[in-house]
């Protein structure tokens, strides 16, 4: 997903670059390699006309990151999503493709490290459309609002860190300081 404000950075996230490389594009590269179909969420389509992917903008205005999961769900073609936000330049294939493994009977399939629930680094399955809607319609607009009721597998941190021992995968920039401090790593 890629349509938040940027508020704390003063601009664009996804075209940051790291190493060189545009945050947005890593992660499409990433996502290309693995997924039949890879969906940006923006709510500044024109801005992504240089991506091989479906871009869409949100079918309900306003309603943040949980109506950009809305819209991924609604215009997926398959039953489970992964979701990700634009500004995670650490993602971890490996740990991804458990996380797919594990989707089996559940609804939502988040990881849980120490500093609590990744749910903008999660799978969600079709399921959670009428849930997350009931959520938008009230602006309750907390992610993890919609998860009671639903099949949920959380993967604690001792999973977690069999694929993530420098603890990097769930890092995001949100501030100049941030986006200095990853470039270093």
């Amino acid at each position: 997903m890629s349509g938040g404000k940027s508020a704390r950075m003063g601009t664009n996230k996804a075209f940051l670059e790291i190493e060189g490389t545009r945050l947005v594009d890593r992660i499409m590269l990433m996502f290309r390699d693995m997924f039949r179909e890879v969906i940006l969420v923006t709510n500044s389509p024109l801005d992504y006309l240089d991506q091989d992917c479906i871009v869409a903008s949100d079918i309900v205005k306003n309603k943040g990151a949980l109506g950009g999961i809305y819209t991924g769900l609604f215009y997926a073609s398959h039953d489970h999503v992964f979701v990700s936000a634009c500004d995670m330049p650490f993602l971890n294939r490996s740990f991804i493709e458990h996380m797919i493994k594990c989707v089996d009977k559940y609804d939502i399939v988040v990881p849980e490290p120490p500093d609590g629930l990744q749910p903008l680094h999660a799978i969600y399955s079709k399921r959670c459309l009428n849930p997350i809607k009931k959520l938008m319609d009230t602006d309750n607009l907390k992610i993890t609002g919609f998860y009671k009721g639903l099949r949920t597998m959380v993967i604690p941190e001792e999973d977690i860190k069999t694929f993530d021992p420098k603890r990097k995968m769930f890092m995001n920039v949100n501030t100049r300081e941030d986006l200095e401090r990853i470039s270093s790593l």
